[in-house]
Formats: C-alpha cells, structure tokens, sequence
C-alpha cells in the first residue's frame, strides 16, 4: 500500500492510476470537487466509459459536484473518515446526480 497522500492535489494526480476502466463501463459523467481551506482547490474528473480525464478547476455544468473541506477529504481518502457519516454530519455535501456520487467511490481502488 503506498503512503497515505499528503495534498488533495497528489490525491488527484493519482486517480487515473487507480482507475477501474471495469467499474465504469457505460458511464460517461462529470464529478465536480469543490474542496475549501488550506491545500483545498477545484477539480474535474471526467469519466467516459473506461477513460478518466482529471483537470484542476471548474466545470461548467458537471454532473455530481462534491463538497468538503480539504483535510476532511484527505481524512476520507485515508480511511480515518467515513464517507455516510461525513455526508449525514455536513462535512460532506453533494449537489446534482446523487446516484452517481455514490458510484464515484467504487470507480477507484
């Protein structure tokens, strides 16, 4: 298991390596994180079928967008934070298609 990252940017810059073409066969979406404080910042996964495409900033019209603080997400990703609770406690807020928010988490290993 490599270490734990340390940066929300580095989280995303590993995505596409731990990308599951498998898991979205037939997806084509956007998923939009907004995450806020320190080390936090704006990125885009586009995933269309078994392709993963991440960019840093905003999407015009994303189809799920995730939002939380950084280190939050950083504790989410790491384990120490588990993503219902976090939701059901306002730590973490999604807007748009919530099916496919849920389904964001099984697209990664």
């Amino acid at each position: 298991m490599p270490d734990a990252p340390s940066s929300c940017k580095q989280v995303f810059e590993q995505m596409p390596s731990r990308f599951k073409k498998e898991a979205a066969e037939g997806l084509n979406a956007v998923y939009q994180f907004d995450l806020s404080g320190e080390g936090g910042g704006k990125w885009q996964i586009s995933i269309n079928n078994d392709k993963c495409d991440i960019k840093e900033g905003a999407h015009p019209s994303p189809n799920a967008t995730i939002s939380m603080a950084a280190q939050d997400y950083l504790d989410m990703v790491a384990g120490k934070l588990n993503p219902q609770m976090a939701f059901m406690s306002g730590k973490l807020r999604v807007s748009g298609d919530m099916g496919l928010a849920l389904r964001f988490q099984g697209l990664f290993g």
